[in-house]
């Protein structure tokens, strides 16, 4: 079941500016928060030694300025991404509440990135490193609308076929017979969130989906 939510009522639920889940999830692994701190670092140390041979000159003040911007890169960034990530969702046209099941779950192994690295012989080799996702299929009584997929923890080896799921649906057609995005989902039943990214405010979605199934 689709219920269409109103365009206020989204911005109710995806927020405009990064939230403290968002900012973590935006974060990112360590390798990408080392690079992050790598940019700051650099980017600030460089900019702020310009300055420094600026003193004198009307550009002085903006040097500096650009300095501190880059030292709080590994701040701003990921609220930069984060807030980039809600906007997106928020263009489309129409959104609707998702009332629907799980249809199937599975779990599959993903590459999350590539190296090539010398071995033993002093022969390059492409390593990969994987990582296992949880795959869930969503339906509801017209049929499969989509996947939500995110990194597999052993909490949601409680989850199972059958169980109820509730999330936004994203299109640009009134009807949603295209669909372009899909959100984090609510499993109601076992009180467990899913989803790679947090789009959405928890507490007040789960309060939406109260009021807007049981009316």
């Amino acid at each position: 079941m689709l219920l269409p939510i109103k365009p206020n009522e989204i911005n109710k639920l995806i927020p405009s500016v990064a939230t403290g889940d968002q900012f973590n999830s935006a974060l990112g692994n360590p390798q990408k928060i080392f690079q992050r701190i790598m940019i700051s670092a650099i980017g600030g140390v460089i900019t702020l030694l310009i300055s420094q041979s600026q003193v004198t000159s009307q550009f002085y003040s903006l040097w500096l300025v650009m300095g501190v911007i880059f030292l709080l890169y590994i701040l701003w960034g990921p609220i930069l991404e984060a807030s980039r990530k809600n906007s997106k969702l928020k263009g489309y046209s129409f959104s609707a509440l998702f009332d629907g099941y799980i249809s199937d779950v599975y779990v599959e192994d993903r590459v999350e990135n590539q190296q090539e690295q010398a071995n033993k012989d002093g022969r390059l080799e492409l390593i990969e490193k994987r990582r296992s996702w949880v795959v869930l299929d969503i339906e509801d009584e017209d049929g499969y609308l989509g996947k939500i997929n995110f990194p597999l923890q052993n909490k949601f080896n409680i989850i199972r076929k059958g169980m109820r799921i509730n999330c936004v649906v994203f299109s640009n057609r009134r009807d949603f017979s295209s669909i372009q995005a899909i959100s984090d989902g609510w499993c109601p039943e076992i009180k467990l969130w899913v989803g790679y990214y947090p789009f959405l405010l928890r507490p007040a979605f789960e309060e939406f989906v109260n009021r807007r199934i049981s009316s």
